[in-house]
């Protein structure tokens, strides 16, 4: 238990024990500078959340941005607080393209984005790295060896895969086990109450039987889920709104705001907090990731970690959802 009395759940077979929510870190240096973002984490670990998700590449699709801005502030927030370290998982990734020839999981272009990783955050390991986009060009041999490296080296603590496939993450557990090579630990897959059939079909299964830890990405499905847009009208509501509705103001995605609603109103919390609170009641799941960009939103994320749904909230929410 933390002090919060939030309990902590383990990751996979890492030994890493994580908040039941984790804290998505893309907006830092992009949506939240850096007087927000500190803010933000302190309020994050002082209500009894652990794990911070980040990548190197966080934020180079923002113009003028080259990757590692996110990164960076959460260095400098350690910097200024070096005790608060031991009090996080902090967990980042490799793989997406950082400029001219940096890019893929090769065991060179690992190396060489770790230590560049660890000096952004000015830190001297990571908890968990995880690799950011299956690299198919490269052996997954050549890439766990990669790691069992740094392991050895303390840089890294445990390793984990987002955007695998499941033949893909299959093929690299078995070559773990046959070869004495760390293993993925846990997954990041794309899953909320509206994507949900790509990771139920297969992935979950797969994760349920390896112990492989799950830490979605889109728990909030960029926002729609916490009912901000309902509109197509909305879609000025953010820099992301028109993708947004675009994606997911149909017919279905206003029937899950729906019965969010209706769970919501009943139990007395937000839209946003049951979507999430369903999450962290599916058994293969682990630690859902949100972010907030405003001390309001960090509020609503908290709390929502302290929501216990009902068999009638699930049942409805699951029928409203489907498994499409």
């Amino acid at each position: 238990m933390t002090t919060t009395g939030i309990a902590l759940r383990p990751l996979g077979r890492s030994g890493l024990n994580v908040s039941p929510l984790a804290l998505g870190c893309n907006v830092f240096g992009w949506t939240a500078d850096e007087s927000t973002t500190f803010s933000l984490l302190d309020a994050w670990i002082d209500g009894g959340g652990n794990l911070i998700d980040t990548a190197d590449v966080y934020s180079a699709w923002v113009p003028g941005h080259v990757g590692g801005e996110s990164e960076t502030l959460i260095g400098k927030w350690l910097r200024q607080s070096p005790a608060k370290r031991d009090r996080i998982v902090l967990a980042t990734k490799v793989g997406n393209p950082m400029g001219p020839g940096k890019k893929g999981l090769g065991a060179a272009r690992i190396r060489q984005a770790v230590d560049e990783s660890l000096q952004r955050l000015q830190t001297d390991r990571i908890d968990l790295y995880q690799s950011h986009i299956d690299d198919p060009e490269t052996p997954l041999e050549e890439t766990l060896s990669a790691y069992a490296e740094l392991i050895r080296e303390g840089k890294v603590r445990a390793i984990g895969a987002s955007n695998y496939t499941a033949a893909r993450l299959a093929e690299a557990l078995r070559i773990s086990a046959e070869q004495g090579l760390p293993r993925y630990e846990s997954l990041q897959p794309l899953y909320n109450l509206i994507d949900r059939a790509g990771f139920e079909a297969e992935l979950a299964p797969l994760c349920a039987a390896e112990e492989v830890g799950v830490i979605n990405f889109y728990g909030l499905a960029a926002g729609f889920l916490t009912g901000k847009y309902r509109t197509a009208d909305d879609a000025s509501k953010s820099l992301r709104g028109q993708n947004v509705v675009k994606r997911y103001l149909d017919e279905r995605g206003l029937a899950i705001l729906g019965a969010l609603d209706a769970v919501a109103g009943r139990i007395g919390a937000q839209p946003g907090q049951v979507a999430l609170a369903w999450q962290m009641q599916r058994p293969a799941i682990t630690s859902p990731i949100a972010s907030a960009t405003s001390l309001a939103q960090m509020a609503e994320l908290l709390g929502a970690m302290r929501l216990v749904l009902s068999r009638q909230d699930i049942d409805e929410l699951d029928r409203a959802s489907g498994s499409a």
